[in-house]
């Protein structure tokens, strides 16, 4: 397989260095909430620095119209949080490729940065105009992705830029990569891959993908409910989606077939309506009342899928295994994520979205090996979609 060009292999001293990073960050008014996906790019930044480049950086936040700027999805307090964290001045334009770019652009000096405005303030990044992307090009000399939470966009700042300059991974990018990769290509055995989420339908390929990869699969979630009526268990008013059913049973009988073990839920913990103070019960699958639907794994399949973890050699966990967000729903979520912390010797790699939010709430991130910061672009790869912004960063391209 092709090699993605990689940060040691550019020559940046001196050289207009165009970053592209994931600053998508939540807002409130001009203060950043959350500045884990500006923290993560941190090392790339410090090493293009450190090495002299002229930075300038690019970024989507939020979902503006495409039709010019939006005050509310500027990127003006990612530029106020990177300055603190970086502690050097950050220049900021105040559009994307118009004239005050060009020239704030032009005069930087080696170890100075720049951030652009929002890059989807104007419609053609997300078309991926050719004439959008000779723009953004004619900025610098040099392209670093480090974007991995959109690589799997085929947009003008993602695909397009490698085509008119020399293009490498930045370190966040290239460790996401390695380590997705790595999981799938010659994971520590055993190799479990846990499963939650709501629908079957958004997890058919990275399902089908696993199970030729994986020695335990697990599932729970809303998912979950539409695997157990493929096996005959009643489900109640919980979350199915009937049209997957023949599906799921197909994949059911596959992972058999390869010698792979399915773990569902034994018992859950059902509610009469969704919310905290829903009346619930615990029973096991076979047990569902009509009226009721499955909100969180029970605790007898708390301690199946922990036991299966506790013998891991490589954890993949992507998707809660209930509504964690409401404490009388949230043990089961909770117990996976202790049972990955729990378990050091594994590798254990967590696949972005929900499951990074619960291992957060849970206080226990740092007791995780990796956890990407792609949701949907981890998904891609761990499925075998050729992503964009990785294929346009390999070799002979």
């Amino acid at each position: 397989m092709a090699r993605i060009r990689t940060l040691d292999e550019a020559q940046v001293e001196g050289k207009r260095v165009l970053l592209r990073v994931d600053f998508n960050v939540p807002l409130r008014g001009k203060t950043v909430l959350d500045d884990t996906r500006i923290r993560a790019c941190l090392p790339t930044i410090e090493y293009l620095l450190d090495h002299k480049a002229r930075l300038i950086i690019l970024s989507h936040l939020g979902r503006p119209a495409g039709e010019g700027y939006q005050k509310e999805f500027s990127l003006g307090p990612a530029a106020f949080k990177l300055e603190e964290l970086i502690g050097r001045p950050v220049q900021m334009a105040k559009d994307v490729t118009g004239p005050d770019a060009q020239e704030k652009a032009a005069s930087l000096a080696d170890g100075e940065v720049l951030l652009l405005e929002n890059l989807r303030f104007d419609a053609r990044e997300k078309a991926k105009d050719p004439a959008f992307v000779k723009e953004l090009a004619s900025l610098g000399e040099v392209f670093v992705n480090d974007a991995f939470g959109a690589a799997h966009r085929d947009h003008a700042s993602i695909s397009g830029i490698p085509e008119h300059l020399p293009s490498y991974a930045g370190l966040l990018l290239q460790k996401e990569v390695q380590t997705l990769s790595g999981m799938l290509d010659n994971p520590k055995r055993p190799f479990v891959a846990v499963l939650g989420g709501s629908k079957v339908s958004d997890k058919v390929a990275i399902i089908n993908s696993l199970i030729d990869k994986c020695d335990t699969l697990i599932i729970g979630g809303g998912m979950c409910f539409t695997f157990l009526l493929a096996q005959g268990h009643p489900v109640g008013n919980s979350l199915k989606e009937l049209e997957w059913i023949g599906r799921s049973a197909l994949m059911l009988e596959r992972a058999e077939e390869q010698g792979v073990k399915i773990l569902l839920p034994v018992d859950v913990v059902a509610a009469d309506r969704f919310s905290p103070d829903a009346a619930t019960v615990t029973v096991d699958v076979d047990s569902i009342p009509d009226d009721m639907m499955g909100l969180d794994i029970g605790p007898e399949t708390d301690a199946l899928f922990s036991s299966a973890i506790k013998e891991a050699g490589t954890v993949f966990w992507n998707g809660p295994m209930g509504v964690f967000e409401m404490d009388a729903f949230a043990a089961g979520t909770r117990e996976v994520a202790q049972a990955c912390a729990d378990n050091s010797e594994a590798d254990t790699i967590i696949g972005g979205g929900d499951s990074v939010s619960a291992v957060n709430k849970f206080g226990l991130a740092d007791k995780m090996t990796f956890i990407s910061t792609g949701g949907g672009a981890s998904m891609k790869l761990v499925e075998g979609t050729p992503m964009p912004g990785v294929e346009a960063l390999k070799e002979g391209d």
